[in-house]
């Protein structure tokens, strides 16, 4: 009979093994009612002395897979965590995980407090913390490095990524791996055995094999630490991780964990954190559309059309291969359509060449690409994406052909980046049908889709782009009908911003180099060179016009404000510079060089701004929404927050004021919410 210990957890004792069950839908985060069921189970297997043994295991899809986020902000309760692993830990009857689905941050402290670890071959196990800024905190940085070694625990912990079973099984982090189905009965039996064998238990928190050899490698950390020089830049939490496995090297567990505790209280209140816990939240926000209802019938997509070849059209059409879905794609030449399927075919290759796909995967997604040159045989296919070069006028007259091609009930999709879709969609009879799907490129890769919303769009049609935007592995995030969208949109100041710096006096080396101490990958200078002169417009007379003048459109040719040697290493042009000594003299620009505080403000204000009137407008439903697609879709640093996160935690009166003094105008939300105290995350 099963007794219930909490709302969320079960127990059932069968010939004197407790089974117990945590049911709490739909990844059994170890919320408040988990860890109290879980400290009764302790309390109970402990107390009576018709238990023998327990199993710790789970109803669902999963084992734990980490704390409930949410209880972050508004408050933890007792019992703690990591008491309850302690707990678990110090029963004299012997306790197994049965660890199937995954086994992540909290779930697995839990399974490293039980004295025996059984895997399903499928499962996965992972203490992905850092992701929120954070650390284990309920015994992990000193468990597991006492079980896997320093090395390996470092690994998993830093880089965030989960292992597989049987590398669990190799590494001893557990002791068996058995089929999926079998997984109950073997954590059962081997609870059975190890209850009649008896004898002292093996508790992780008492190991000492691999902290001894730990302790001899006197190199270990500062060599992990040179290996893995890119998991440590701009991050906190790495280094704080790492003092804490030094800890579980060189002290007693207790020790070890009073420093895991004051490194994770550290952590907690850090900026960084609390930018990445939103982020955390605002990727799951997104898919959410209020006004539309969740019983909205989808439209079934069994075959897609992509017209045009080239680098987006060719990157589309394998995100819809790579799931299964047939895709036609149409080109005008013969030449065009060749090369399109040649360069998808090398990207398929180039990925099996790593292992992650094999041969015959290739053929079989290659198998479902179709090329071709006529238009008409787009009849009926259920989503057609037009890719075609960024010209209202081209994309009229696609739309005006696909009116008369397409059958009814298809949808009819822009890939446009800053186009009108609702002036687009007046060149068919069905506005209805007609959406913006914003890919970036390269498609097959980046994360982020913009699902823009036309006045007319049907609730089916979107709510149908956003769930096939899962589907294909993109992030969605909703957008309305404005010139950019969201994302580029946002940007756009951010790349005006920079050129008038160039202007004033600072440098290209010292913008950029800013940028990148801020986060981002690249400089907004470097990164115009990457994307190419020519496809960014300014009004005006503007130093990326002049230097397109001279045949210079970045690192796809001759260079831009860089020069670049062979391997891409780029240096300031001295054309470059010369054409911004013209401008700025030609405007009687007075040349100061901007402090690296001065830099992010007047690149960062400008941006939080055109976020504000993004809101204002309705083009964004969210700030985290705006944050996810300046994350996805530019590469601002997640630690950071995104744009609108970024603001509320550096300051909306300091922005306001900022922004004033720059001659800029503050948008009335902005203001508002500034004079208010309040926020926009």
């Amino acid at each position: 009979m099963s007794e219930t210990l909490s709302e969320t957890v079960s127990l059932t004792v069968e010939n004197g093994i407790a089974i117990v069950a945590i049911d709490n839908p739909p990844v059994n985060a170890l919320g408040l009612s988990v860890r109290q069921g879980l400290d009764a189970a302790a309390d109970r297997i402990g107390s009576d002395a018709g238990i023998k043994a327990g199993v710790i295991t789970a109803k669902g899809r999963t084992f734990p897979a980490g704390a409930d986020i949410a209880e972050f902000d508004i408050g933890m309760r007792e019992p703690w965590l990591p008491g309850v692993v302690d707990k678990l830990e110090a029963l004299d009857k012997p306790v197994v995980a049965a660890i199937f689905g995954t086994a992540l941050g909290g779930g697995l402290e839990v399974a490293l407090g039980c004295h025996y670890r059984v895997a399903a071959a499928s499962a996965k196990l992972g203490l992905p913390e850092v992701k929120l800024g954070l650390l284990p905190g309920a015994g992990g940085t000193q468990r597991l490095p006492r079980v896997v070694g320093a090395e390996a625990a470092l690994q998993m912990m830093v880089t965030g990524k989960p292992v597989k079973a049987a590398l669990a099984e190799k590494m001893g982090l557990v002791d068996k791996v058995v089929a999926d189905d079998a997984l109950l009965a073997e954590a059962v039996a081997l609870a059975r055995a190890a209850a009649a064998e008896g004898g002292p238990l093996p508790r992780a928190s008492q190991k000492s094999d691999m902290t001894a050899k730990d302790k001899a490698d006197a190199d270990l950390f500062d060599r992990f630490k040179a290996e893995h020089g890119r998991l440590f830049r701009g991050v906190i939490a790495p280094d704080e991780i790492l003092d804490c496995v030094k800890a579980a090297v060189n002290l007693p567990f207790a020790e070890g964990m009073a420093v895991e505790s004051a490194n994770f209280n550290k952590l907690f209140v850090s900026d960084q954190s609390k930018a990445l816990r939103h982020v955390f939240f605002a990727m799951r926000e997104t898919a959410k559309v209020p006004d539309i209802a969740r019983d909205t019938p989808l439209i079934d997509v069994k075959s897609v059309g992509v017209i045009g070849a080239g680098t987006m059209g060719g990157g589309i059409a394998m995100n819809f291969a790579n799931i299964g879905i047939p895709v036609t794609i149409v080109e005008v030449k013969q030449e065009a359509l060749d090369r399109g399927l040649g360069v998808i075919r090398k990207n398929y290759e180039a990925t099996a060449r790593k292992g992650r796909l094999s041969e015959e995967d290739v053929e079989t997604r290659m198998g479902l690409l179709t090329g071709s040159l006529d238009m008409e045989d787009l009849a009926d296919v259920d989503l057609v994406i037009e890719a075609v070069f960024e010209s209202m006028e081209v994309k009229e007259k696609v739309f005006s052909r696909l009116e008369t091609i397409c059958k009814p009930g298809a949808i009819l999709a822009s890939n446009t980046s800053f186009l009108d879709i609702d002036h687009i969609a007046t060149f068919t009879s069905r506005p209805e049908m007609v959406l913006g799907l914003h890919f970036f490129s390269p498609a097959n890769v980046m994360p982020l889709l913009e699902v823009v919303r036309g006045e007319k769009s049907s609730d089916s049609v979107i709510a149908t782009g956003m769930k096939l935007a899962g589907k294909i592995g993109k992030t969605p995030v909703l957008a309305r009908v404005c010139d950019g969208f969201i994302a580029n949109r946002l940007m756009f100041p951010y790349i005006v911003a920079s050129q008038e710096m160039l202007l004033g006096g600072t440098s290209m080396k010292a913008v950029d180099a800013t940028m990148n101490q801020y986060g981002f990958a690249m400089g907004p200078i470097s990164m115009i060179d990457l994307v190419g002169l020519d496809i960014i417009k300014l009004p005006s007379r503007n130093i990326m016009a002049e230097l397109v003048a001279k045949d210079r459109l970045g690192q796809k040719k001759n260079g831009g404000f860089y020069d670049y040697d062979e391997k891409r290493r780029g240096t300031p042009s001295p054309v470059a510079q010369d054409i911004i000594t013209d401008i700025a003299r030609e405007r009687g620009i007075e040349q100061r060089e901007l402090s690296p505080e001065e830099i992010i403000a007047g690149l960062l204000y400008p941006v939080v701004n055109e976020g504000a009137k993004i809101l204002e407008e309705g083009i964004a439903l969210r700030a985290g929404d705006i944050d996810v697609a300046a994350i996805l879709g530019y590469n601002w640093p997640a630690y950071q927050g995104g744009p609108m996160c970024w603001a509320d935690i550096h300051g909306l009166p300091k922005i306001v004021a900022g922004l004033k003094a720059m001659g800029l105008k503050p948008a009335a939300l902005l203001e508002k919410l500034a004079a208010e105290g309040k926020s926009f995350t």
